[in-house]
């Protein structure tokens, strides 16, 4: 391994402005919204539907259910697993299990029991708060796993309010197990928490599993204090800013660009449940937040949900999305809509988030040779370098991995060590990106390492061949994989959706498969040229609205494809 030197000023300064280096803070986000309350209990926390809970009444719950907790064996070093939609009691579950010296768990809902088992055994889960719609699934776990685990329940119409949720089921009756609410409502005693050390785990966040099972990153407080602090200063908050919670809580953007923000800061979070268009562009009008993060597929999917949107959307003054590539054209639809620019931003897992993003007031530039848009510059107090496959640092414009150090990496997977020692080495994390920075310190993300097209030979970046079906006018979503050839050794294949409108071609005689292979022949070399298109009404997503490569794989090839990196 070749040592990377420390990079140059530009690196951080040129492109944005803002300063490079950024203080680590000396407190947690606990410790911060503690402050916050005690400086001005009554301003509002949270907003969900038709009930504003004050920081207060937030703590107060958090208090409780700390006391619940306390009286299940939760204590320093322990694990709580969380498996909940974006509701109040999430907010409620970290601030308990953070003040009782416990990391979290975050579980996403959707979860099959097989891999709900997994994760909560790796964890060493001593308590799960779930919604009672999971409780079948939690019993076909419970087979899997070494030891009881309590169960406390949280129904989601708790502090919904005067506004009922639109989509609600009945609730069933689980088998056992308690409702928080009804615990921490009853429950008399005072405050109970302790401040955590900031080098203790705060979070442990399982990963996609893309490549194999799912590894729980360990995020400490002190990462998710640094990006409170962080993204205070790079999305320039104001005393009146609020924040639209787009992406999902389970997730780690959901978890440091939603929660830790707003908790950190002082900031009030219009919660929604679950992302559902047309109850989300209600929730706007109703709260009118001013700020949002998250996939750009939630993004297209709110403008193109009514006529209106665009002046619905106009509302809110600052938007930011990562997760998967932004296009142009996308950006360009959404800002002439609604008069809101979108910002690039880029994290990971393993970044705690956020590490590089566009500066607020300005505009991504775009890559000459594909038209990509930048992904931003490194934020403050993060480093960034592009190295080849022997660890060194490559010229400006060349691709190469992404290499990301900072206060909000994690330090290590949990009961991983030899995936810790390949992944969080000395010169950083290697995220297994590809990505391009130009002489400016602008970031582009090319594509993943292992989604890396081979086509007689010649490289293909699925971002190339999406970037321009996207700035064709017919197409709302696009995925573009690799499918093996006996000719070629691999082939393109493309999966558009349609946006209203445009299911036929423009020229009567072609069918739009047809017509959108027309438009890629004019506008990309023979070898990108995808062999078929397939138009679909939707496209498999992950919760944070990432679409899934591996599940059109899937699709073509049969399900051992879920298995391939």
């Amino acid at each position: 391994m070749t040592e990377i030197s420390a990079p140059a000023p530009w690196h951080c300064l040129y492109a944005s402005g803002v300063e490079p280096f950024l203080e680590p803070p000396e407190a947690s986000v606990l410790a911060m919204f503690v402050s916050s309350v005690a400086s001005d209990p009554h301003a509002p926390a949270l907003h969900y539907f038709g009930r504003t809970l004050s920081r207060r009444e937030l703590a107060r719950y958090a208090w409780r259910l700390s006391w619940q907790l306390r009286d299940l064996g939760v204590g320093a070093g322990g694990r709580v697993a969380v498996s909940l939609q974006n509701t109040p009691m999430f907010a409620v579950a970290l601030l308990a299990a953070w003040g009782v010296g416990a990391s979290v768990v975050p579980v996403n809902p959707m979860l099959r029991p097989g891999e709900l088992a997994h994760l909560l055994q790796d964890s060493g889960a001593q308590v799960l708060i779930a919604h009672p719609l999971m409780s079948q699934v939690i019993d076909q776990a419970r087979d899997d796993l070494v030891c009881d685990l309590p169960t406390l329940w949280s129904d989601p119409d708790d502090l919904a309010g005067d506004i009922p949720l639109p989509f609600m089921m009945d609730i069933p009756t689980p088998p056992s197990g308690d409702f928080v609410l009804d615990v921490i409502e009853a429950e008399g005693r005072g405050e109970c928490w302790v401040a955590p050390a900031l080098d203790t785990a705060a979070l442990i966040t399982y990963t996609s599993g893309t490549t194999g099972p799912s590894k729980g990153a360990v995020g400490t407080h002190a990462n998710l204090a640094f990006q409170a602090v962080n993204y205070a200063q790079w999305f320039e908050v104001a005393d009146d800013t609020s924040i639209l919670t787009v992406a999902p809580f389970f997730h780690i953007t959901g978890l440091g660009a939603h929660l830790a923000f707003a908790l950190g800061n002082g900031l009030p979070m219009v919660m929604t449940y679950r992302f559902e268009p047309l109850t989300v562009l209600r929730l706007i009008e109703h709260h009118r937040p001013t700020f949002a993060l998250g996939a750009i597929t939630a993004f297209i999917s709110l403008l193109e949900s009514r006529s209106d949107s665009g002046a619905v959307l106009s509302q809110l003054r600052t938007v930011f999305s990562g997760g998967a590539a932004v296009p142009a054209k996308v950006v360009d639809r959404f800002e002439n809509a609604c008069g809101v620019y979108i910002h690039n931003v880029y994290g990971l897992t393993e970044s705690t988030s956020a590490c590089v993003a566009v500066p607020r007031g300005r505009r991504a530039p775009t890559e000459t040779k594909t038209g990509a848009l930048s992904v931003g510059v490194p934020m403050g107090g993060t480093t960034v370098h592009i190295v080849d496959n022997e660890g060194r640092e490559v010229p400006a414009g060349v691709e190469g991995e992404i290499v990301v150090s900072g206060p909000q990496v994690v330090p290590e997977y949990l009961s991983r060590p030899a995936e810790s020692v390949s992944t969080f080495r000395p010169e950083g994390l290697y995220t297994g990106d590809i990505g391009v920075m130009d002489d400016q310190g602008w970031i582009y993300v090319v594509d993943r390492k292992k989604d890396l097209i081979v086509v007689s030979g010649y490289k293909v970046w699925p971002r190339d061949v999406e970037d321009v079906l996207y700035r064709h006018h017919a197409v709302k979503e696009v995925a573009v994989v690799g499918v093996p050839d006996d000719y070629r050794g691999e082939s393109v294949q493309a999966f558009v959706t349609l946006r209203s409108g445009t299911h036929s071609g423009a020229d009567a005689s072609n069918s739009i498969e047809e017509e959108l292979r027309l438009w890629c022949k004019e506008h990309l070399s023979a070898y990108k040229v995808p062999t078929e298109i397939l138009v679909f009404d939707e496209l498999p997503k992950t919760a944070s609205g990432k679409i899934l490569r591996r599940a059109l794989r899937a699709e073509l090839m049969g399900p051992q494809s879920e298995s391939a990196p």
